[in-house]
């Protein structure tokens, strides 16, 4: 089994910045892509961004050039750095892994319970 924790949300301001973060734990700890889904409510989940255990990375198009993501030194943990955030950027953000960790996608994954970010005044 795969448990994935996510951190660093909260409110901040339009302009400002987050870091998120997720730790797997439990008995697989290598996973060919990690990557972060967001649901806002009213709104239909989106892949924001992804990357591979050999650094490839993806990003929708509504962040790029803002977020960035990237992998720890542990290769169970995948970061999101969220700069210049709007407030459409408001939603519950999850961390993914591919359910078959070598040969899986993450359009069938296993997620964690996601980190709140707002973005407001």
């Amino acid at each position: 089994q795969v448990h994935l924790t996510e951190s660093g949300g909260g409110l901040v301001q339009p302009g400002g910045s987050l870091r998120l973060s997720c730790v797997a734990s439990g008995s697989i700890l290598s996973f060919s892509v990690m990557g972060w889904y967001r649901q806002a409510p009213g709104k239909e989940r989106e892949l924001v961004a992804s990357i591979t255990n050999s650094g490839s990375t993806t990003y929708a198009d509504s962040v790029k050039g803002r977020f960035s993501i990237s992998r720890g030194n542990a290769r169970n943990t995948v970061n999101l750095q969220m700069n210049s955030l709007k407030p459409e950027d408001t939603a519950l953000y999850y961390c993914v892994v591919p359910r078959d960790p070598v040969r899986g996608t993450l359009a069938r994954h296993i997620r964690g319970q996601g980190t709140q970010v707002t973005v407001s005044q």
